[in-house]
């Protein structure tokens, strides 16, 4: 699909003027023309206008009237204002209300098709600023793959078909980084110098929906006091990314529907389509197949955004990523904290190995972060790791004793440990503290292994037996 020719409006009184202008322009341009602010009004709110060239001097409303009221409700056009006479008042006037440029019409065609160029590129380069401000996603945000065979299967489907036009629905639990998937795809197509839209629909206010995607004109409904681009716009010549797709009105389904076959759009309160070109990527955690079955989403729409499904596989069903993906987030926060930390112990990366990640790998970067943030050994190490991941490993070792029983001996464990920290590693001070005999808690510590507790006794001479 390729981009559509911007579309410029001339205002002028003058029919041999626009005549003038529209031939100088055609071949470059979709051109509209007409003849006073009163007949080009309905067209800048009715229909896509990317530039405008606009005579000062007009029957009724005049130019730089017109242009006030332009760049008040469609401040993305840029207009390039145009006088039979040189006057600085006027110039400056026309420069103070938002034109691009002033000129003469005693212009040469050569410089009028090199201005209105230049108008055009600082025009992308406002909607390249807007579609940057609109990523939600920070900017150091990697994707880590790992050996695992389940997370290589997602990334040879995407490396083949990151090179295509078709939609891609990205399916897979929260957390296990559809989005970040999503931003491959785009880097690796031939829209990687567009802008990349992502839109988690989960997380905007129903009633805010239809507005946020298809933006909206002046006045279409309460608090709408200016002409609204929306995501739609936002992406085009890159790529749209709706997050959690399942979640999408069904109203709004029909209109997603329209935009993927047929290009355009309607924004809110318009009464004409807008061209779009952007390359779609869809992702949810719902079951589409039975949200269709029960009548919560479109069957046509399904079938249209399912033309490639990559499925990306949960964190506990990639269980040989783990060691990889903890140095990663370990190495990231390290520098963010400015905390120096060496590594993570075996009997820490056992326990995150054992556990069963509910929340993904959006969980475990965040438990990560935690350690590193509060860290001061250096070292991650299984006394750092929460009790409650201890818990869950213990309850899930197969042996003899019982689940209850490998519970408590992971929370004792914890709890005697985080008691010598809090006592400097004195363990008279520390049965004290708990109200336990001494030879109660030396026992304790020896059937539980507190090996760290031993390192740390002979690191300091012994002093910890006092």
């Amino acid at each position: 699909m390729t981009t559509p020719a911007k579309t410029i409006l001339i205002v002028d009184d003058d029919e041999g003027m626009r005549d003038t202008l529209t031939a100088i322009l055609r071949h470059d341009y979709q051109v509209v023309a007409a003849a006073s602010a009163e007949a080009a009004l309905p067209v800048v709110k009715h229909e896509r206008v990317d530039l405008m060239l606009l005579d000062v001097r007009l029957p009724g409303m005049n130019g730089l009237e017109m242009l006030k009221i332009v760049k008040d409700q469609a401040p993305q056009i840029e207009v390039i204002v145009i006088s039979a006479v040189s006057e600085v008042e006027t110039a400056v006037q026309a420069m103070k209300f938002g034109a691009y440029h002033y000129i003469t019409k005693d212009f040469e065609y050569d410089a009028l098709r090199s201005l209105v160029s230049k108008a055009s590129e600082r025009q992308d380069l406002n909607r390249r600023v807007q579609a940057l401000e609109a990523q939600v996603a920070e900017d150091d945000r990697e994707f880590v793959a790992g050996p695992s065979p389940a997370i290589r299967a997602a990334l040879e489907l995407m490396h083949k078909v990151a090179g295509l036009s078709a939609t891609v629905l990205v399916l897979g639990e929260s957390g296990t980084g559809k989005e970040l998937l999503a931003r491959m795809i785009h880097r690796e197509s031939p829209r990687r110098s567009g802008p990349f839209i992502p839109v988690n629909l989960s997380a905007i206010p129903s009633e805010l929906t239809e507005s946020a995607l298809f933006g909206h004109e002046r006045g279409a409904f309460t608090g709408a006091v200016r002409q609204q681009v929306g995501k739609f716009e936002l992406a085009s010549g890159g790529t749209l990314f709706l997050d959690e797709i399942g979640d999408l009105r069904t109203d709004l389904q029909s209109k997603l529907l329209r935009a993927i076959q047929e290009g355009e759009i309607e924004r809110v309160g318009g009464r004409k389509a807008i061209r779009t070109d952007f390359r779609l990527i869809c992702a949810t955690n719902v079951d589409l197949d039975r949200a269709v079955r029960e009548g919560r989403f479109r069957e046509d729409l399904y079938y249209r955004i399912n033309v490639i499904p990559v499925r990306m596989p949960p964190l506990r069903e990639r269980v040989e990523d783990i060691a990889e993906l903890v140095d990663f987030f370990v190495r990231r926060y390290s520098i963010r904290f400015r905390r120096p930390i060496s590594g993570v112990s075996e009997a820490a990366l056992k326990v995150l190995e054992d556990y069963w990640w509910p929340g993904n790998v959006r969980e475990l970067e965040n438990l990560i972060e935690r350690l590193v943030a509060i860290n001061e050994s250096g070292h991650i190490d299984l006394e750092d790791i929460p009790v409650e991941l201890q818990i869950a490993r213990a309850t899930a070792t197969d042996d003899e004793s019982s689940v209850l029983d490998r519970a408590m001996a992971a929370f004792e464990r914890t709890f005697i440990i985080r008691a010598l920290e809090r006592c400097d590693w004195s363990v008279t001070a520390t049965a004290r503290d708990l109200g336990i005999p001494l030879s109660t808690l030396k026992h304790r510590m020896a059937r539980l292994d507190i090996r760290e507790v031993a390192r740390r006794l002979r690191e300091y001479g012994g002093q910890g037996q006092s």
